[in-house]
């Protein structure tokens, strides 16, 4: 996984590149109307039921936007929001918290529905000892701000992009001449160029999971598009030999079944890229 420094930066750049698109030369609307020396007051409203997440991020957006607004947080992230409640209050320059407002809506609303979304499913995987993973399928330019609301949800994140994790999937291990030549390739590569990464290899099926467990050195066999029956099957294979991971169309109906087959991990693009933004919004007090 990639430094807490390195996700840090990426937070700010997500800010620094939404304050760029929405305000760009200059917030009109409150230029015209608002004086500059006008302070005010707001609080965030929530219009939905779920789990509230981006908080903090809030936080971050408005210090960024200006230092000198203050924040008073009601709840905080990971707690259960119903229609109705306040979050926060932000207070100061009328118009910072104009030029703030957007962004932290936008974040906040997709934030708060990718960990009401994975709450879900952590619920759905209570008594099992498997976890639920987020993938890289992922809003363009939002990649950490999402990955942060899944582990506001209590799911935890997979690789957080092509560098931090080695993954050969079906058409690696193709374009590579095979399952162990793509692997042993790999190897050669961390080695050649003194790279420490975990190696996980995805599998189409038993034959292919026989194969990848002649090879030393793989971290976690993803079991991609497997049914129940085979999955318990693989898992019995791979012993404790390497992690295992359930992948493939899995849903709220399947995901309890496919833990129960005894899987390390199910990864789940839906976490992120099949979501309904919570409702709230921003009102002046």
């Amino acid at each position: 996984m990639i430094s807490e420094l390195q996700f840090q930066q990426e937070l700010i750049g997500i800010i620094e590149n939404g304050i760029r698109e929405d305000i760009g030369p200059g917030d009109y609307s409150s230029l015209a109307c608002i004086p500059a020396n006008a302070k005010g007051k707001a609080k965030l409203l929530v219009k939905d039921n779920g789990i509230i997440a981006g908080v903090e991020f809030a936080k971050m957006i408005f210090k960024h936007v200006d230092p000198s607004l203050e924040v008073e947080i009601l709840i905080n992230d990971g707690q259960t929001v119903k229609h109705g409640d306040i979050v926060f209050y932000v207070s100061g320059s009328s118009q910072s918290i104009l030029k703030a407002e957007r962004l932290v809506l936008n974040s906040m609303q997709r934030m708060s529905a990718i960990a009401t979304k994975t709450n879900h499913f952590v619920k759905l995987l209570e008594g099992t000892e498997t976890k639920i993973l987020d993938t890289r399928k992922t809003t363009p330019g939002f990649r950490a701000a999402e990955k942060w609301a899944v582990k506001i949800g209590g799911g935890e994140n997979h690789r957080f992009a092509l560098y931090d994790m080695i993954m050969l999937k079906d058409n690696h291990n193709d374009f590579a001449g095979g399952i162990t030549n793509a692997i042993n390739k790999t190897k050669r590569f961390l080695k050649e160029n003194n790279l420490d990464l975990q190696i996980v290899v995805e599998a189409r099926n038993l034959n292919e999971i026989a194969e990848i467990l002649e090879s030393e050195g793989v971290f976690r066999i993803l079991i991609d598009n497997f049914n129940f029956e085979d999955t318990k099957k693989a898992v019995k294979l791979i012993g404790l030999k390497c992690l295992t991971e359930s992948s493939g169309n899995i849903n709220e109906k399947t995901i309890r079944e496919y833990a129960n087959c005894g899987v390390n991990y199910i990864s789940s693009g839906a976490l992120t890229h099949s979501v309904y933004n919570m409702d709230l919004s921003l009102k002046a007090v």
